[in-house]
């Protein structure tokens, strides 16, 4: 029976709704679905590697086409949801995310897969800033930092239980598993989202004032920024096409702010970033994912890779970063409030930052018990930052606008994930390619040999008397490229711990806004 909210009218966010906390559930069920989706194939890269003979840059993009049209969609899709119903936005996304899981499933190649995680990346944008912007509806305000505390470990642990849940998957099935899984759940969120989540009121009456020109500004923007990283150490940095997309990106994101700072209806209100809360909070995430998803993408082929690990072994040990975070996160808000959020998000950031530095000593020949003390480190960072940094954006937009500033929250996590995975791993394969430097082999064996680790390791199978000296140099120059790749990711994180302690203030405060209809119209 569905709950009569739905089938009389929209809930209008005013007053805490009653089945609040079965709505909660639901929407952490939803993000659970879309997180673990970031992270989930990390584990799988070696077996894709191997099946699908795809070098690094494939393995990029196949990672990178999820949380790029993750991305880049976000805040088009929060600004729909707010104008048509985020309820609907949430369903549509679900059901689409489903098809795509099929497709991803039955892919029989690179490019195809990629196309399909595409698919489901797009259908994601419109899941996740739906869950938060009806969390923002449905608590009153009393109790909405503690919702938010628990919406965000679940988006965190999400994160590192992809390795896990795909290390098992792998373990007993085909790489197509960790698709297939999506779909029971995708089943039970949809009937739960029908019995239990209420339509959200609140955008403009009129819902044909859809922001093309800015929608269309923002995915260009985005596509051609991850595009140029990701390509520039294969094309070069200077080099025609590389120099091209990031004048494109430029352009586009200067064309997107002037429009929308220009328009009636904007898809974001551009003048919330004047607020330092919800600036300063957005930066603290976008570095702090960007440290995330880079190392983590490293780290799951370095424990299969390097040291050996089934895809299971390697995924039950990024599971410290998880048990981490779970401690610490439901503390986190409470602690915020007593010191304020200036304190507590840098000290998360300088969790993170000596987690990473602590990681980045490693070599091929270190034991896990240093890897384990890194992750935990970097898991208690991580539940230091998400809830209070979350809040701080969300309390700064108007409930009217909830939906777009969810997605901004969520667009500055993918946007840094998506970066930190094409960056430290352009930084990792360059340094790899670099670092490995064999002989006796045949010129066409060296240079597949540089491609990646994985394809490495395949030439060393094939390497006769030269097999042991091979596998030896690859995992030594793998150790050093990404031991590089780590020290930049705790660098960046640490100047994120630095930015934050002195443009957060000491608590979030709300910022009030004339209609953009009136600056328009002025």
């Amino acid at each position: 029976m569905g709950n009569p909210v739905i089938t009389k009218s929209p809930w209008n966010g005013g007053d805490a709704h009653p089945a609040r906390r079965k709505i909660l559930l639901v929407l952490c069920l939803s993000l659970l679905i879309v997180v673990i989706d970031n992270t989930v194939l990390n584990t799988a890269l070696p077996t894709l590697a191997r099946t699908l003979h795809a070098g690094t840059g494939g393995l990029q993009w196949i990672t990178d086409a999820y949380s790029l049209t993750f991305a880049a969609l976000l805040i088009t899709a929060g600004a729909l949801g707010d104008r048509f119903g985020r309820r609907r936005a949430l369903a549509a996304g679900l059901a689409f995310y489903a098809v795509g899981s099929v497709g991803a499933a039955l892919a029989s190649g690179t490019a195809s897969l990629i196309v399909w995680r595409v698919v489901m990346g797009a259908a994601a944008a419109f899941v996740m800033p739906a869950t938060l912007s009806i969390l923002n509806a449905v608590f009153p305000r009393k109790e909405r930092a503690q919702a938010i505390a628990l919406w965000s470990a679940v988006a965190g642990i999400a994160i590192v239980i992809g390795p896990t849940l795909g290390g098992f998957l792998l373990s007993h099935f085909s790489w197509g598993s960790v698709f297939w899984v999506n779909l029971p759940l995708v089943g039970v969120a949809l009937v739960a989202v029908a019995a239990v989540v209420p339509e959200i009121a609140g955008g403009p009456a009129d819902p044909t004032g859809v922001d093309l020109v800015g929608m269309f500004a923002s995915i260009v923007s985005l596509l051609a920024l991850v595009d140029a990283v990701i390509e520039a150490p294969n094309r070069g940095w200077t080099a025609p096409r590389t120099v091209t997309e990031f004048a494109i990106f430029a352009a586009a994101f200067a064309g997107f702010v002037f429009w929308e700072a220009r328009q009636p209806h904007p898809m974001i209100d551009v003048r919330v970033f004047a607020n330092r809360a919800f600036s300063a909070a957005s930066g603290a995430l976008a570095l702090t994912f960007f440290a995330l998803f880079g190392s983590l993408f490293a780290l799951t082929q370095y424990l299969q890779l390097v040291h050996g690990y089934s895809t299971l072994a390697a995924g039950v040990r990024a599971l410290p970063f998880a048990l981490a975070m779970a401690a610490v996160s439901p503390v986190s808000s409470p602690v915020a409030r007593r010191f304020g959020v200036r304190a507590v998000v840098p000290a998360g950031l300088v969790l993170l930052a000596a987690g990473l530095w602590w990681l980045h000593a490693l070599s091929a020949t270190t034991s896990y018990a240093h890897v384990a003390v890194a992750v935990v480190a970097m898991g208690a960072g991580m539940g230091l930052i998400m809830a209070p940094a979350s809040e701080s954006i969300m309390t700064a937009l108007p409930q009217h606008q909830a939906g777009a500033g969810s997605a901004i929250n969520d667009t500055v996590r993918e946007v840094g994930g998506a970066l930190g995975v094409a960056i430290i791993g352009s930084l990792i394969s360059a340094s790899f390619r670099d670092h490995l430097h064999l002989s006796g082999l045949p010129a066409a064996a060296v240079q597949a040999a540089k491609t990646s680790i994985a394809t490495a390791d395949q030439v060393a199978a094939t390497a006769g008397p030269h097999a042991y000296s091979v596998a030896t140099a690859a995992h030594a120059a793998y150790a050093s490229g990404m031991s590089f790749g780590l020290a930049i990711a705790a660098m960046a994180a640490l100047f994120g711990a630095g930015a934050a302690a002195l443009a957060l203030p000491a608590h979030s405060q709300a910022v009030t806004l004339r209609p953009s209809s009136e600056l328009v119209a002025a």
